[in-house]
């Protein structure tokens, strides 16, 4: 999990709701902030693909919003065949026009597939995350490695190989680029690691903790959690660790900071008369402000839509669980059971960190349904993921 105050490990349970639902082609969606938690899947129907086209295909579009009906039923019609290379066509049911019609050469199948989904969406008005990644960190006993893979889990790959505990990876917006916490040098340090060229450098080796970076939009700052001066409090400095500049001078430890996408703004967690809250801060300093998330508590692991509208987070009521709050603050609301979560850069879909028996489970969920798919591609036990925006 990525309870970045601390490399401790955490329990969750695992639950979702299931409504039966009664589908026509012409189902509204009911629009605007409370009703855009409350969608139900937009209606498809997929024929022609088979094997790993096929399963990519069905992943993808879960995870984004939509369920396979029959045509009859459907509000849009995929179809296609992958006899060596793909062919996709998607029409619009309603008002008969051709979304896409392409054939697909290069790359594997699984690009492939996703290239098409994404190409579905692009005609639809909405953002693809065919081609985005995750980065994660593969538990290893008491340590762990950092790893990263396409969003679905495709293609995983370790970055470090150090045999010590690893936390907190975050990704550089628009950039191969990492920053993470790391026990190297037998103290949790950050380090930012080029992936292009395999370089990692030390940004914030000060005394004491160096926890929970978090760089800006632009990568041109990092917000982190450093106890250097004796309180655990959120520091801001140049994507290099320079300048650094302390942002909250609060009794309580702060932690989990993540940023607004314009830059403007840090949100993080923190204790307000003994009980736990989501704050803001702007970036530049000033004061502190709260962010209600009424109707539920122990708030903590934030993190800001890249569309500015949401902040997602974990709660702990018993267990934990996935909530979201409009980034304004208001009412929040429960999604799923689990942690860790990160938004895609299509401000819709969520990776999260589940518990499965004894190991933990990346998972999908697509936010306004409640769809949920495991990130079954990745073996092992996983936890506190982060994607790429």
């Amino acid at each position: 999990m990525k309870i970045k105050t601390a490399i401790s490990l955490l329990v969750a349970t695992f639950s979702w709701l299931q409504m039966p639902l009664a589908w026509s082609a012409d189902t509204i969606v009911v629009v605007g902030e409370s009703g855009w938690l409350h969608q139900p899947p937009t209606p498809v129907s997929i024929s022609g693909f088979s094997g790993e086209a096929d399963e990519v295909i069905r992943f993808d579009l879960t995870v984004q919003g939509f369920t396979n009906v029959p045509p009859d039923v459907a509000q849009y019609l995929l179809s296609g065949s992958n006899n060596g290379n793909l062919t996709g066509h998607a029409t619009d049911k309603n008002n008969k026009s051709s979304l896409v019609n392409k054939s697909y050469t290069g790359a594997t199948l699984r690009r492939q597939a996703h290239a098409f989904v994404d190409d579905f969406l692009t005609a639809i008005g909405r953002k693809g995350i065919g081609g985005t990644k995750i980065a994660f960190k593969a538990d290893k006993g008491s340590s762990g490695e950092i790893y990263i893979s396409d969003f679905d889990g495709g293609g995983a790959q370790a970055i470090t190989s150090d045999g010590v505990i690893v936390a907190a990876p975050e990704w550089v917006t628009g950039r191969m680029a990492l920053y993470y916490t790391s026990y190297k040098f037998g103290n949790a340090d950050i380090f930012r690691h080029d992936l292009g060229t395999g370089k990692r450098t030390g940004v914030a080796r000060h005394p004491g903790s160096n926890i929970s970076p978090a760089p800006s939009s632009d990568g041109s700052k990092v917000a982190m959690i450093l106890s250097k001066d004796g309180a655990v409090d959120l520091y801001v400095a140049d994507a290099d660790g320079s300048n650094v500049k302390r942002l909250t001078k609060t009794r309580e430890d702060d932690s989990s900071p993540c940023w607004s996408p314009n830059g403007e703004w840090i949100c993080f967690a923190t204790k307000i008369n003994e009980r736990r809250s989501l704050c803001k801060v702007a970036a530049s300093g000033g004061e502190v402000q709260r962010i209600p998330t009424s109707g539920i508590s122990n708030p903590s692991e934030p993190d800001w839509s890249p569309d500015g509208k949401w902040i997602v987070f974990t709660s702990q009521m018993g267990g934990f669980d996935i909530c979201v709050v409009p980034a304004s603050g208001g009412t929040a609301t429960v999604l799923v059971s689990g942690e860790d979560p990160s938004w895609g850069p299509n401000s819709r879909t969520v990776v999260y960190a589940r518990r499965q028996g004894g190991r933990r489970v990346l998972s999908l969920l697509d936010v306004p349904t409640k769809q949920t798919k495991d990130v079954s591609r990745i073996s092992g036990s996983n936890s506190q993921p982060s994607w790429a925006k």
